[in-house]
């Protein structure tokens, strides 16, 4: 049974070629010692399909533009369906790539190539709330904690800590206030004002 190409709710018609391009993403390591290249696969590639073909008139041109540009601008995934998908998974795709000429020798036509991507749909967003969702409900909850804990200890009032060490300084300046006298000789023997 032959498949009408479709594009969404989109008749591809004048196609002269399709091609269907599948790959895997292989990253190569280069391993001192090792006789040639490490190959890791990365996975598949999504599929790329080009479409190519003609269209014939202004009215059939201007239709076909109108349509395929409507679907390419908003950018979006839309449903794909061709004889070239049978062996594949292929059911959504979004437009990469949109090229339209016209050309001087063959008058009233024009070509046009659509490439076609496979579309994947992105994983969900990692779950953010290991800490909660209300991080600042969360920190006023550990303060009410801690004001528990503080009315259960009676912790007494350190002060100011500078209070005993004043008296204590008071002897150290009784002791030394004689020095400078004694180094009144010194300091004229060395010029020191």
């Amino acid at each position: 049974m032959k498949i009408k190409p479709m594009l969404g709710a989109f008749a591809l018609d004048g196609i002269e070629y399709i091609e269907s391009s599948e790959s895997r993403a292989l990253v190569e390591h280069r391993v001192p010692g090792l006789a040639g290249n490490y190959f890791q696969d990365m996975g598949t590639v999504p599929n790329l399909i080009i479409i190519a073909g003609t269209k014939h008139g202004d009215d059939a041109r201007d239709a076909f533009l109108n349509g395929i540009r409507e679907i390419f601008n908003k950018g979006e995934p839309t449903t794909f369906v061709a004889d070239i998908n049978t062996a594949t998974d292929i059911s959504d795709v979004v437009i990469e790539d949109l090229e339209v000429a016209e050309a001087g020798g063959t008058p009233d036509s024009f070509r046009y190539v659509i490439k076609l991507r496979k579309y994947i749909e992105p994983p969900e967003p990692p779950q953010t709330d290991l800490l909660g969702t209300d991080l600042l409900g969360d920190a006023l909850s550990a303060l009410d904690v801690m004001d528990v804990l503080d009315s259960l200890v009676d912790i007494p009032d350190i002060g100011d800590p500078t209070v005993a060490l004043k008296g204590a300084m008071d002897g150290v300046k009784q002791a030394t206030s004689g020095l400078a006298d004694a180094a009144a000789p010194l300091k004229n023997i060395f010029g020191i004002d």
